[in-house]
């Protein structure tokens, strides 16, 4: 990995893990593995050192999630495995807590930074789109307006499971459960 990338990842993780207030650059090179030199060289401010990271951050998330809804389209799955690939991806996130932390610091900075508004957006289309090919998986009408309903649940319960340490990974299987059972009987 380069520097410049090993250096925004290693923001991301400082980041998840004591927020944006501990990111300084002797931290950042030191966590990097690189000088202090290599972050000034690649990155003079810090601002455009947040910048980067929170949209590196976003671009990773959105492959991953182009790519799941990129399976899901292209298999004819079962109800249980679509709501298996879903499960997944909720915990496969739930291991990557540090990860959560900075997507809420992306949607925060976004909401005071117009240059990080495009990156927040394009995260949130990629969960939509990844919700939608679970809703249209599961031939649930209007999954497309549907699909922000379930990034909001799925949302919500993250950052609730976030600030209670709760270490719950069934309950959004069961909300979702609940929404579809729901939306079948409209």
């Amino acid at each position: 990995m380069a520097a410049r990338e090993q250096i925004l990842h290693a923001t991301i993780e400082l980041i998840g893990s004591e927020g944006i207030g501990a990111v300084s650059n002797r931290r950042v090179a030191a966590d990097a593995g690189v000088a202090l030199g290599s972050l000034t060289y690649h990155f003079p401010d810090q601002s455009q050192l947040l910048h980067e990271a929170l949209v590196l951050y976003a671009e990773e998330e959105i492959a991953r999630f182009v790519e799941i809804a990129a399976r899901l389209r292209a298999a004819e799955a079962t109800p249980e495995e679509v709501v298996a690939e879903v499960q997944r991806a909720i915990a496969a996130s739930a291991e990557r807590r540090t990860a959560q932390v900075a997507e809420l610091e992306l949607y925060l900075h976004a909401s005071r930074n117009p240059a990080l508004v495009e990156a927040s957006r394009r995260c949130f289309a990629a969960y939509d789109d990844f919700a939608a090919a679970a809703l249209e998986a599961l031939e649930v009408p209007d999954a497309q307006r549907l699909a922000k309903v379930v990034v909001a649940l799925i949302t919500g319960l993250g950052v609730r499971r976030l600030g209670t340490a709760e270490e719950d990974l069934e309950t959004p299987g069961l909300a979702l459960a609940a929404l579809l059972r729901g939306v079948q009987a409209s």
